[in-house]
């Protein structure tokens, strides 16, 4: 028999407010244990939280870039459970009244991953376990989180990667969370259940407890999606419980049994008012919202005329589109731009948190007046690659590097002799050319290049050789 996956995901994000949702601790990642929290976010009696006005926009914000209806009447609850990294007993979250409710992520295929619910809370302490004993951290204690749930709509682990990548690609384009997984900024809680092939009923679903990777959640996926099919095709059942993932052996474990709602004893919080959110809060919100990745990326391939495969490239990343749009906006051409970004520039960032930062030392600026010596012809692509390798090194202009020689035209004249010159030299490769092998050409191409040491534009070169060898 066979069997699919059904998948839903609680994504837990940490927002880049400057302080924390009910206190004005400073959310900033590090710094010395217990350096970061106050009577407030570390619960001691008498102690009363207030709202921060940022929080509830970034939530807005993160609903309408997802397609969620946002609730005009909404308030924060208690979620009562008992472990160390919370010493007020208790999380203040959101149950029966999120903030957004209803909304969805489009896939490249078409398909809508539904998003059940975004809800506010806070974030709880961190355990650190050493030398046998372990300590609590309350720094991250009371920093402010949004958990998007989804439905149960994902059916493969392609899908849930995919759909993991664009909410982080949405949330870092709109400025909410750095999404930063190594960091703990961006942490997941996967649900699977598998049914055979043509079910519509659900199976029993397990819970696999903060995910920060994605290579991990796919494993983890991986793993538990065989387990479960072991476990029905053995006559055994699934059990409803939480798992946790272990990195080294690549499997799943039992934590725990599964909770559900009434085990936390939800009740609305006492100490914080309803919230009402009004027509006048949501339009302006709407009205700041910056372009939106999908939006962005097919504004570059119909506006801008970039490949797709790059395209996607440039805007995986916000800073490094920031960058591109500046280069453009200085009077670069996109396509220049665009390769000079994605085939040289990408080479100096071995990591991913690397190309998130995309610190430079040369400006989108000083960029963009190289690229306009290349756009108009003054200097040859060889050329422009040199020269980007020395700003890079140095964080100095391209004028600091490029000679009168570099900046001078090679003689038409002098390439119509060239070409012919080198027709005459290659004379297989152009037989090799006409009866149809149009790679053959290359090698003629590379004669007249090697001749004016690369000066001569390339382009130009290849079409007077096909002018010159079909005569």
């Amino acid at each position: 028999m066979k069997y699919e996956m059904v998948v839903g995901l609680e994504t837990h994000v940490e927002l880049s407010t400057k302080s924390k949702i009910f206190c004005s601790c400073p959310t900033d990642f590090g710094g010395e244990p217990n350096t970061h929290c106050c009577p407030v976010c570390t619960g001691e009696p008498g102690t009363l939280p207030i709202l921060n006005k940022k929080v509830l926009e970034y939530a807005i914000k993160a609903g309408l870039a997802t397609n969620c209806e946002i609730s005009r009447s909404t308030h924060m609850d208690r979620k009562n459970y008992v472990y160390p990294d919370l010493p007020k007993a208790y999380q203040i979250s959101q149950f029966d009244e999120p903030i957004c409710k209803e909304g969805y992520i489009e896939l490249d295929s078409g398909r809508r991953i539904g998003i059940l619910r975004i809800h506010m809370e806070e974030d709880a302490g961190k355990l650190v376990h050493e030398g046998g004993y372990t300590y609590v951290d309350y720094n991250r204690g009371g920093v402010p989180l949004i958990e998007i749930v989804t439905k149960p709509d994902i059916r493969s682990i392609d899908e849930a990667r995919e759909y993991l990548e664009k909410l982080q690609l949405i949330l870092r384009h709109i400025g909410v969370s750095d999404c930063k997984m190594q960091e703990g900024s961006m942490r997941c809680d996967v649900n699977i259940s598998i049914r055979p092939v043509g079910q519509t009923t659900f199976g029993t679903r397990c819970e696999i407890k903060n995910m920060n990777s994605l290579s991990f959640i796919e494993k983890a996926l991986a793993y538990e999606f065989a387990r479960q099919v072991d476990l029905v095709e053995s006559g055994q059942a699934v059990e409803q419980e939480t798992r946790r993932f272990d990195e080294v052996s690549g499997t799943t474990e039992s934590m725990r049994g599964k909770e559900d709602a009434q085990d936390y004893r939800y009740f609305r919080d006492p100490d914080l008012p309803q919230i009402e959110v009004s027509e006048e809060i949501i339009e302006r919100i709407k009205a700041g919202l910056p372009e939106l990745p999908r939006q962005k990326q097919a504004r570059y391939t119909t506006e801008l005329g970039l490949p797709a495969t790059e395209s996607a490239l440039i805007i995986k990343y916000k800073n490094i589109a920031d960058y591109f749009e500046k280069a453009v906006a200085a009077g670069a051409s996109p396509k220049n731009a665009c390769n000079l970004i994605v085939t040289h520039i990408f080479r100096n960032f071995a990591t991913e948190e690397e190309k998130e930062k995309f610190a430079l030392p040369i400006t989108p600026e000083m960029l963009a007046e190289l690229i306009k010596l290349l756009d108009g012809g003054k200097i040859t692509a060889n050329i422009a690659r040199d020269t980007l390798t020395k700003m890079l090194a140095s964080g100095k202009p391209c004028t600091d590097f490029l000679t009168a020689s570099d900046l001078a035209s090679v003689d038409p004249a002098e390439v119509d002799r060239l070409c012919k010159e080198a027709i005459a030299a290659n004379q297989k490769a152009v037989a090799d050319f006409l009866a149809g092998k149009e790679i053959a050409l290359k090698a003629v191409l590379g004669y007249v290049m090697k001749a004016t040491r690369g000066k001569a534009n390339a382009a130009e070169v290849e079409a007077k050789l096909i002018s010159l060898i079909k005569g």
